[in-house]
């Protein structure tokens, strides 16, 4: 192999190395988030049935469980003082919504409607306007 080449196939299997240890690197947080937002998109999505809803919720849930377990015990996460964290802590009830909802004997989605200032206030007002 030419030298040459065989710099540029050394430099292609660092970049590929590098990608693949970046897209792998998503930490408990970020895998949270994620997991929550495929939760608040079943609560959303128009085109589901009460059935399917409830089985999407219910499917959600355990693993949600152990990713807010998981980011409650990151040390990893004690050193880090980015946006993303200290709002995450900050929004205790939208970050941990299963176990906010635990705690206030509420179903999910009546707990983060609160969080982002829906009630039914708001609602019925909404629906007053429409007519």
């Amino acid at each position: 192999m030419k030298p040459v080449t065989k710099a540029i196939t050394v430099a292609a299997l660092a970049i590929a190395l590098g990608t693949a240890t970046g897209v792998a690197r998503a930490g408990t947080l970020e895998n949270l988030e994620r997991e929550r937002a495929f939760l608040v998109k079943a609560f959303l999505d128009p085109g589901l049935g009460t059935a399917e809803r409830l089985a999407k919720i219910d499917a959600g849930k355990p693993r949600l469980i152990d990713l807010e377990r998981m980011v409650l015990r990151d040390d990893t996460l004690t050193g880090r003082n980015t946006p993303v964290v200290r709002k995450a802590f900050a929004n205790y009830d939208l970050t941990f919504l299963v176990h906010a909802s635990a705690e206030k004997s509420r179903a999910l989605v009546d707990v983060w409607l609160e969080q982002i200032g829906v009630t039914t206030d708001t609602v019925m007002a909404a629906g007053a306007v429409g007519n």
